[in-house]
């Protein structure tokens, strides 16, 4: 397996345990009970149940960027010091995110969202061979 490709089970690894932790969140606030029923009428969110659900949510809307990048690496065969770099930083970035993001610590989170981002760049400027 690629670095890049190992990059991204590590993010899909993160995203399950940032789930997890919304999950035991909610269980906390609402009890396993009335989460395992409808959720017709659960009563608003506390700040970290909210918090949480709004982590998930991003990653998932980042891995919307990478995995396709990672993936179309992996088929064409591309794997460069960009592509592993980029891999890289998505993933520490998007953990760094997390913990900032969980912890409600402002500011410093959107820098790590944006290095994110910037990773994903990088690996789309390689697939079109502008970096080399």
């Amino acid at each position: 397996m690629t670095p890049e490709l190992t990059y991204l089970a590590y993010s899909i690894i993160l995203l399950f345990v940032i789930v997890f932790i919304q999950a035991s969140a909610g269980i906390r606030q609402h009890g396993g009970l009335t989460l395992a029923n409808n959720r017709d009428n659960l009563p608003a969110a506390n700040t970290f149940v909210a918090r949480a659900k709004r982590n998930v949510d991003n990653m998932r809307e980042n891995l919307w960027f990478f995995a396709p990048g990672i993936l179309i690496a992996a088929v064409i065969g591309l794997s460069n010091q960009w592509t592993i770099l980029g891999a890289q930083v998505f993933f520490f970035a998007r953990l760094a995110h997390s913990v900032t993001y969980l912890a409600g610590w402002p500011i410093i989170r959107p820098l790590f969202w944006f290095a994110g981002i910037v990773a994903c760049a990088l690996i789309y400027l390689a697939l079109f061979g502008i970096l080399v």
